[in-house]
């Protein structure tokens, strides 16, 4: 009777190793917590759980993987990433009195490499919500132009720190060989590092094939590649508000601004202004604009058109977000733009106010 209970503890206890080879956990506790009671797990920007504290500040989480997750814990402001594989148990430990970077993690080799990096994407994302605050403020009671003038003078701010932070991110992949360094390459924002990114993805091709995390961010970077800077501009049919057909490839021998806007949305008409301005100066010069409408209702379009008094060409399929150019032109916001060289090569993307401005004066003689 007793080598009966024996194996039948043995199985389960087989049973219970073989089930944790197929989940991670993730354990810990946060000191001084104050008034924040909770604790939430993340993938990306996915909220996948949360959970009150415990005892003494306590806290576990157990999920399922059959591979290794990028993750991370939020408390209150605070972000701590992750890396968790299957099998693991991860013990965590920090501090809310203490620098949102100096926090203590054991029982993952990967979460342990990533913990410098980390540092650096906590200081991109506080310099980030700094400059957005400010501008916040200066811009509360300003005119379009002056809001238009300050968001270039930020954007040309914070466009060196993420330069900075893009070096370093490449950096450090270069000396990590293994999701450490996918890691650092994930964080990377694709207006800024396209490059950089497209870069990472050819040279791992091979590797983190068992990945699906690795294999969608592949994926989606071969559609990034396909608008990238240095790349043919895709063919655009569609049609002007009298119902004529109008191809992209009828502007070539023109550096040509392909702007995706909408009459409802509001920065779009605060930069027709400007692009007026632009197009009366440089039109005779060899530059030229195809605006491609997201609207669904052509009254509305026709009158923004007339209102701003734009007058070059316009085209839409009256598809709003339904529209093929969406993932044709990977349009996410609007407004988007890229601008196009004679041969209909793409030369940069989404310029807007005094960046455009410069843009053109350095590049139409």
């Amino acid at each position: 009777m007793k080598k009966a209970i024996f194996l039948v503890v043995g199985v389960v206890g087989l049973m219970f190793g073989c089930q944790n080879k197929e989940q991670f956990t993730i354990e810990g506790n946060i000191e001084n917590p104050g008034n924040i009671k909770v604790v939430s797990l993340y993938e990306g920007e996915t909220k996948l759980d949360s959970m009150f504290f415990g005892d003494n500040n306590k806290f576990q989480f157990v999920r399922q993987a059959s591979q290794s997750r990028l993750l991370s814990l939020r408390v209150g402001k605070n972000r701590y990433d992750l890396i968790a594989s299957p099998g693991e148990t991860i013990s965590f430990k920090a501090d809310l009195h203490k620098d949102v970077n100096d926090y203590l993690v054991e029982g993952s080799e990967l979460s342990k490499a990533i913990q410098p990096f980390a540092k650096e994407r906590n200081h991109r994302d506080y310099v980030q919500d700094s400059l957005q605050g400010v501008f916040s403020k200066l811009t509360a009671n300003s005119t379009a132009d002056e809001i238009e003038k300050l968001r270039a003078e930020y954007k040309a701010k914070f466009a060196d720190e993420l330069r900075d932070y893009t070096n370093k991110a490449v950096d450090f992949s270069a000396k990590h060989n293994d999701l450490a360094g996918f890691y650092a390459i994930s964080t990377l924002d694709p207006e800024v590092a396209e490059a950089e990114i497209i870069a990472y993805a050819d040279r791992i091709k091979n590797e983190f094939t068992e990945n699906r995390y690795v294999t969608q961010f592949k994926e989606e970077t071969q559609k990034l590649k396909k608008m990238a800077i240095g790349q043919p501009a895709p063919e655009l049919t569609s049609f002007t508000p009298s119902n004529k057909e109008v191809k992209l490839s009828s502007f070539k021998g023109k550096y040509t601004l392909v702007d995706f806007w909408a009459s409802w949305c509001m920065p779009c008409r605060q930069e027709n202004p400007n692009l007026v301005k632009l197009y009366n100066t440089y039109h005779t010069k060899g530059f030229d604009i195809l605006s491609v409408s997201f609207d669904d209702n052509p009254g509305s379009w026709m009158r923004a058109i007339a209102d701003d008094k734009l007058a070059w060409t316009h085209v839409s399929d009256l598809k709003a977000w339904s529209s093929p150019i969406v993932i044709d032109y990977r349009v996410k916001a609007l407004p988007t733009s890229y601008m196009l060289d004679p041969n209909g090569i793409i030369i940069a993307k989404n310029l807007r106010g005094e960046e455009l401005a410069d843009f053109l004066k350095k590049t139409i003689k």
